[in-house]
């Protein structure tokens, strides 16, 4: 399951994993993010956050997870990975050649941070 919100004030779109990731996840995340950027345009970041990252519940899964990077990367100024898990660093640096955004990866007690980096305008 992923839990998904906007901070409207903030231009922000939390995403929350909870469990391997599904296709559906990210259905549904375009389903509330969709709206937000079709309205105003962009987003100033999107802040996702777990404390150790559950994976994907297949490889069918996975590949919605790329297509969605694919159709949202461009919309995005920042994104904050903020995660104890090895793997948020190492998809920071991966990613970082591949979508427009800036991506950082924070540990998973340093959301605050995270959160004031998103701000920042780049």
């Amino acid at each position: 399951m992923l839990n998904v919100s906007i901070q409207r004030a903030n231009a922000i779109a939390v995403l929350e994993p909870v469990g391997a990731l599904t296709q559906q996840d990210f259905i549904y995340a375009a389903d509330v993010i969709d709206p937000y950027i079709r309205a105003n345009g962009y987003l100033n970041g999107i802040l996702l956050f777990s404390q150790n990252f559950p994976g994907w519940e297949s490889f069918s899964a996975m590949a919605s997870h790329m297509e969605f990077i694919k159709e949202h990367h461009q919309y995005v100024a920042r994104i904050a990975i903020v995660t104890d898990s090895v793997l948020g660093n190492f998809v920071s640096l991966l990613s970082g050649h591949f979508v427009h955004s800036e991506i950082k990866w924070f540990n998973f007690d340093d959301i605050d941070n995270a959160q004031l980096w998103l701000l920042i305008p780049s």
